[in-house]
């Protein structure tokens, strides 16, 4: 599974006799990151080693004070969001970026939700470039942090990045940054199932493109196929809490087409075109068990060449990853075995991946909050909730280790599926209710 990492650089400076002192605005930038990184740092380690019951007043009086820093840099944040300086408000979405990824704090927000979203939304249609890109990652956070109380956030900033996203002159990179953002709001904030269409046929436009194209063809570039796998990425994660028939509907209509990504030249957007299909087959499956496709015979044969992958031109590593996830996909689609992912969240809680929908929806998240994965999934309900951890500070799991790896396999696959089938049968309603039927 696909991994972000996060490259920190600190600045530092000589201090010279009589030299000319720094642009005071440059001196604030900088003690603004290194504040934020203690404050990060801080309190993460606050979090990790306190323990429900043994917190002291020295303990206490700490964490108070951190959290009054936090507040106070946070609104600053929010304040250089309205600057003119370009570099201001990118320093400012910077920070807000790093500090939503780094502590849960929902109820914080809530307060100040109207203003922080008035800002981010006046920054959205000044921005371009890469400062488009923090503007999307910082609507991304909000939604993890806020849930369905963010939904009036989605449904102001659905129709300025659909426009970006669709836009040919917006620059690839930030095309597939809107396109993330999209679908994470809409998944985590939204229940509006005309929005979650029209947003899922946009999505479909930009990954047809790949659709008819060789490995060598000229047309696809790589950053264009980086943009194609953006694209259909965020398209799967809607598909994962779509109702039963628009499944149906876009397994008949892609199922056969996506081959054609497989062939692509770009590793990365092999491997996601065959958990998509490895998705489809799964959906498909929900209903009918013996679910059959008509192309099935190519399909397998492409799969198992991708899964035995030696062609010498194509680099040790790329091989070597794309051979190791096209086994798993193969093993599920031809001989049904679904293999199970654990992920370890700390000291105590382990998550198990029984599925290709958690997997996306994981995915998905690391990509969202990067090094803060593992600090939301110990912290956030709403995530704890999505994949079955339990409430916050509880350790879901101790009281299932006595129970077999297949056990825990079997009970968290059938809760996931029976989550999965509540949201499809709530959008079904709600459609139906649109619909006047």
């Amino acid at each position: 599974m696909p991994k972000n990492k996060v490259n920190k650089k600190r600045g530092g400076g000589k201090s010279q006799d009589g030299a000319t002192m720094p642009p005071p605005r440059q001196r604030n930038e900088d003690d603004d990151d290194e504040s934020l990184d203690q404050w990060s740092t801080q309190s993460v380690l606050s979090e990790n080693s306190s323990c429900p019951g043994s917190i002291t007043g020295e303990e206490s009086s700490e964490e108070t004070s951190q959290q009054e820093m936090f507040e106070e840099k946070f609104s600053e944040f929010m304040d250089g969001l309205l600057e003119k300086s370009v570099k201001s408000r990118m320093t400012a979405l910077q920070g807000i970026q790093k500090s939503l990824q780094k502590k849960y704090v929902a109820e914080y927000l809530l307060d100040r939700k109207e203003t922080l979203t008035e800002n981010l939304v006046k920054c959205l249609r000044k921005s371009k470039g890469e400062e488009l890109e923090l503007v999307a990652a910082c609507f991304s956070l909000v939604s993890v942090q806020l849930g369905s109380e963010a939904c009036s956030l989605f449904e102001c900033i659905q129709p300025v990045l659909t426009t970006l996203m669709t836009d040919n002159s917006t620059p690839y990179k930030s095309r597939g940054a809107c396109a993330t953002t999209l679908a994470t709001c809409c998944f985590l904030s939204s229940d509006d199932l005309e929005k979650a269409k029209s947003l899922t046929n946009a999505l479909e436009d930009i990954f047809c493109l790949g659709y008819g194209k060789g490995e060598n063809s000229p047309s696809v570039t790589p950053e264009l196929s980086w943009l194609i796998g953006q694209a259909l990425s965020a398209w799967c994660l809607l598909l994962t809490v779509a109702p039963q028939y628009e499944v149906q509907t876009h397994i008949i209509k892609h199922l056969g087409l996506l081959q054609d990504l497989l062939k692509n030249a770009d590793v990365d957007l092999r491997i996601t075109a065959g958990e998509t299909v490895a998705l489809l087959y799964e959906l498909a499956r929900e209903t009918n068990e013996e679910f059959e496709h008509e192309d099935e015979t190519s399909l397998f044969e492409l799969l198992k060449q991708l899964a035995t992958d030696s062609v010498k031109h194509r680099a040790k590593k790329d091989r070597r990853q794309q051979r190791s996830c096209f086994r798993d996909i193969q093993r599920y689609i031809v001989d049904f075995e679904c293999t199970c992912e654990t992920v370890k969240l700390g000291k105590e809680n382990v998550l198990e991946l029984n599925s290709w929908a958690q997997r996306r929806q994981y995915d998905t998240f690391c990509h969202v909050l990067m090094t803060g994965t593992s600090v939301h999934m110990k912290m956030n309900p709403i995530l704890r909730d999505m994949f079955d951890l339990g409430v916050p500070g509880v350790d879901d799991y101790s009281h299932t280790r006595s129970l077999s790896k297949a056990q825990r396999t079997f009970i968290n696959a059938a809760a996931f599926k029976a989550r999965t089938k509540a949201r499809a049968k709530h959008r079904d309603k709600r459609a139906v209710t649109a619909n006047g039927f």
